[in-house]
């Protein structure tokens, strides 16, 4: 970003905390994450609608809708390998200007097979648009300010959730189905723009290329048991968010709850919370280090599971919150300390990362799909609850 953009060599303390343009920077940096993964969840609030348009199951759909993760596993995992290689601004512009394609195309996909091809589509740009700009941030801001860029990202990623379900359910609703992918591809295009417009600056890539290869370099990663613990930490945060969030939406179009299409859009101002409380994932590791953070963010997350299998709304919404809250605290808090933990070859840790994270999603949808066509949504709650323990006896491994 502009604010972003100055050499952090000499000049460290102009990133920190303090400097000048923290808040427009902060701005800037979640409006580009927003307008980056808007396409990926907003497709979850219409899964009923598409599941009818379609004639198919729960699963299939969920698993069509989210095929989008396999493509940013594959992407990250790309990306992040060569990415001392790439240009930074000329690869995230290019990526959210390519975006725009497969997403349009979506509106006219004339069955799931072609549907879900599309969506794996969408995630190889958004994840080569994600993974580089994670990458330069980890770059461009010094340790003291990594935090707090970083929540800024994953803060404009809880947005794009909030938004993204309500824009998605009310063109819908009121316009078709067609529309809603029309006016994801132009907020694509508008991301490009933005990148265009405020990343200036950037160190090129020639002068920050590492000593090791690739290869060597992402073995040396998986060799660090930190790093290798916060790599699965990421795959089950999104295992757990993929379960809860997906098949949540057949819950609340049923009985009891038995909500329209246009309700369950304005459900997710579930996710307002997690707007507010993501920005203070940097501070609140910072000051209490990773692993309470994290340990307090899952415990939140898992507090909600029991409250979305009662009856009542009120119930099911408060349990909705708790598990946005949580998972979303928790990415942000894991996501800095892949940027920290990894002394070198950032980009290519963080690529790491985000491919498990994806993979988490990918295998999440999989897997609660199959336990929610068979044996309900308790069994998918139960298979969210096992993931969450399994990331918090990960986070034991992320010592300083």
């Amino acid at each position: 970003m502009s604010d972003l953009s100055a050499p952090t060599t000499g000049a460290a303390t102009t990133m920190g905390a303090h400097s000048q343009g923290l808040a427009l920077r902060s701005l800037v940096i979640g409006l580009t994450a927003f307008l980056t993964v808007v396409d990926l969840f907003a497709t979850q609030a219409i899964l009923p609608a598409l599941t009818r348009h379609y004639g198919v199951t729960p699963a299939a759909m969920g698993f069509a809708v989210n095929a989008s993760t396999f493509g940013m596993a594959t992407a990250s995992l790309v990306v992040g390998f060569f990415s001392p290689h790439i240009n930074r601004r000329f690869g995230i512009l290019l990526s959210l200007a390519l975006l725009a394609i497969p997403t349009s195309l979506l509106a006219s996909a004339p069955n799931l097979t072609v549907f879900t091809a599309l969506r794996v589509a969408q995630g190889l740009c958004m994840a080569s648009a994600f993974a580089l700009t994670l990458a330069y941030l980890g770059e461009q801001c010094s340790a003291m300010d990594a935090g707090g860029a970083f929540a800024a990202y994953i803060t404009g990623n809880v947005a794009s959730n909030l938004a993204g379900r309500l824009i998605s359910a009310a063109v819908a609703d009121g316009l078709g189905l067609a529309w809603n992918f029309y006016l994801f591809a132009a907020l694509n295009l508008t991301g490009a723009v933005l990148v265009y417009f405020t990343i200036r600056r950037a160190q090129p890539m020639q002068a920050m290329m590492p000593a090791a290869s690739p290869l060597a370099a992402a073995i040396a990663h998986w060799r660090n048991p930190r790093l290798r613990a916060a790599f699965g930490i990421g795959f089950c945060i999104l295992f757990a968010f993929i379960g809860t969030f997906t098949f949540v939406n057949f819950v609340l179009v049923r009985p009891p709850l038995s909500l329209g299409m246009m309700d369950v859009g304005l459900v997710y101002f579930v996710f307002l919370p997690s707007v507010v409380t993501t920005l203070l994932a940097g501070r609140v590791a910072s000051r209490l280090g990773t692993r309470p953070t994290i340990w307090g963010a899952l415990a939140i997350a898992a507090l909600g599971l029991p409250l979305m299998l009662m009856p009542h709304l009120s119930e099911v919404l408060t349990g909705m919150v708790l598990v946005g809250v949580g998972t979303f605290f928790a990415q942000a808090a894991a996501t800095g300390f892949v940027g920290q933990a990894a002394a070198d070859n950032r980009g290519i840790a963080s690529g790491t990362y985000l491919a498990c994270y994806f993979c988490g999603g990918l295998v999440g949808t999989a897997v609660l799909g199959r336990l929610f066509d068979a044996f309900g949504w308790h069994a998918c709650v139960l298979g969210v609850g096992a993931a969450l323990t399994a990331a918090a006896m990960l986070t034991f491994a992320l010592r300083r």
